[in-house]
Formats: structure tokens, sequence, C-alpha cells
């Protein structure tokens, strides 16, 4: 059932799998050229366990490992986890009964702890304070277009989806928020078991700190790819909320995608009455009637000041604006 990817501390990750209390399932170890020894741990492992299925390629990058190791797995329901991170006892079980109690979810996640405790910096606490506040389908759709809403290696999908979107793809930014974004397009529904199923490990080389893939500028490079296949498709004129450094990078983007672009709204004085790649810089004031001049209009809130977002949500429920329809928060 689940899909691996092998690292230097493999045996503590295969423990913490060979002790599921989920009665059947299999692990396909996925070593992706390893150098470290891996290989012959993982043929040392599975003559011990026969639920261990160890796959030497030829390194050809995460997104192809990924793929390779999906194609030889089974079960209808897959997981995946890096081989760094630690799965509690009952991480398989729980999620495989959560899916067959809630049929309509397509993918489970759980709530996760970094680890170890000094090498936790402020930025991913704050992140995985974010991640582990979404739990519903509703929380996590509002949200999803502001950073990826799952940890990967929490994840467990139903295999048909992955099916049908063709797996994994590689544009050239994070391979897990793309699958989240097709799947959300798609109209797939995200949920996560309540409970802290995964220790997910910190350190200066994971792939999202060392691979230009995870940079700032792909994860903008993706939201504005699928904003226009999903939320900005036929809207006529699409105004940004935040004219600093994540509207400016965003909306680069959004030109790129072909977005109807029509102003940006901020509430810095030094702004407001400029223009923004030849948009108008507009006070919240304004905004009424700027959304008013278009038939089919959409706003993004790109401001990514902590606290920001729940203010600006409060002042357009106010306007009689309704979030996912209206409007998509994106920082």
């Amino acid at each position: 059932m689940p899909c691996y990817n092998a690292e230097s501390t493999l045996d503590e990750t295969l423990d913490s799998l060979f002790h599921q209390t989920l009665p059947q399932f299999e692990i396909v170890a996925v070593d992706d050229g390893s150098t470290d020894g891996t290989w012959d741990r993982l043929r040392r492992r599975s003559a011990e366990d026969s639920r261990l299925h160890p796959m030497l390629i030829n390194h050809v990058g995460i997104v192809a490992a990924l793929n390779a190791g999906l194609a030889v797995c089974r079960a209808p329901l897959i997981a995946r986890m890096d081989a760094d991170d630690l799965a509690h006892p009952e991480h398989l079980a729980a999620q495989v009964r959560f899916l067959q109690e809630h049929s309509e979810i397509a993918a489970a996640g759980c709530l996760v702890e970094g680890f170890p405790e000094a090498a936790v910096r402020q930025g991913f606490r704050l992140y995985l304070e974010w991640l582990n506040g979404l739990l519903s389908p509703e929380a996590i759709a509002r949200e999803i277009f502001i950073e990826s809403p799952l940890a990967h290696p929490s994840v467990m999908l139903r295999r048909e989806w992955l099916e049908r979107l063709g797996g994994y793809q590689d544009l050239g930014w994070p391979e897990d928020y793309d699958l989240w974004l097709r799947l959300h397009l798609q109209g797939a529904r995200f949920a996560k078991v309540p409970q802290v199923l995964l220790r997910w490990r910190e350190h200066p080389d994971r792939l999202t700190k060392t691979d230009s893939r995870y940079s700032v500028e792909n994860f903008l490079r993706a939201k504005a790819h699928y904003l226009q296949r999903g939320p900005l498709r036929e809207r006529d004129g699409v105004i940004l909320w935040g004219a600093g450094q994540v509207g400016r990078r965003l909306s680069k983007h959004l030109l790129r995608e072909g977005a109807q672009l029509a102003a940006f709204v901020d509430i810095d004085p030094r702004k407001i009455g400029r223009t923004l790649r030849e948009r108008p810089v507009i006070p919240p004031g304004e905004l009424p009637s700027t959304w008013k001049r278009f038939q089919r209009p959409a706003l993004l809130v790109a401001v990514a000041t902590r606290g920001a977002r729940g203010l600006i949500r409060e002042r357009l429920e106010q306007l009689g604006m309704v979030e996912g329809e209206d409007w998509w928060a994106v920082a």
C-alpha cells in the first residue's frame, strides 16, 4: 500500500511501519539510485519481512520515482511517505477507516508534528500550525491556493483518483502541490484524520530546501497556472488585493497565464493612485465601484502579513462577497 523513497534513516522509518496495526498492507520501497548502502539494507529487511518490496531505479528524480512506485502498487488505497519520517502505529489503520467511512473523500491526511525539536524553525512552525488547522473538506478547499494544505508524507489517496489524473507530473514546481490542485479542479474532496499520526522530519537537506522546484517563485507559478484554469476561467476582470511583494510576483505569472488583471487594491497611501504592471492601485473603498465594471469579476487576496487575511475576510463579508465564489485567498 505505501510507496516510499529510501534515505539515511530508513531502518527507523521501516520499524515504524512494520508495527502498524493494519492487518494487511505492503510496502513498495523505491530506491532512486542511492549511494549510501540503502539498497543492501532494503534487501536485508525484505528477507526478514515479506511485506517489503524493494525497487531499484537509476536516479530518475522524485516525480519519476513516485510514478514508478505507483505502477507496482496493487491496493485501492495508496499512502506515500519519505524514508526519514516516522509513522504512528495507527497511521495506516486510522486513514483506512476514515476513507471507508467517507466515500466522498479522495485523499485523507492527518495532523503532523515536526521533529527534531531543535531543527523546527519559526517558519516551519507557522506552516504546521496553519496546516493542522485545516481538517474539513470545506476548510482545505477554501485555503488550497494559499499553500499546500496537505503534508505529502501524511496522505492516503484512492488509487482510482491517481489513475484518473495520470499520477504525478513534473511541470517545474512542487509535484505534490500540483497533484492537490489538479485533484481540486476535478472536484476531489480532501479531509484529515484529527490525530497526529506522522512525525515529519525537518533537516537542511530536504528537497523543499535544496530543489528549485520548491522555491516561492515556483509555488506562485503553480498557483497562477491553476487559478487561471479554475476560479479565473472566463472571468472578465481580476482584481488583486495586495500590491506588495507577493502581489507583484503573483501578478507577473497571472498575466503570463492570460488572466484579465484589471486593478490592485492596497492600503498603503504611497501605492494608492499609482500603477503596477500598468494597472491602477486603488484603496479598499473603491473596490465596490471597480467590481461593478465587470460582468464576471474575481478577487484574489495576496496579502501575506500575519493576521491580515482574517481582517480582509471580515471586510469582504460585509460587502456581501462570497469566499470561493467571488474571491480567493492566495497568500
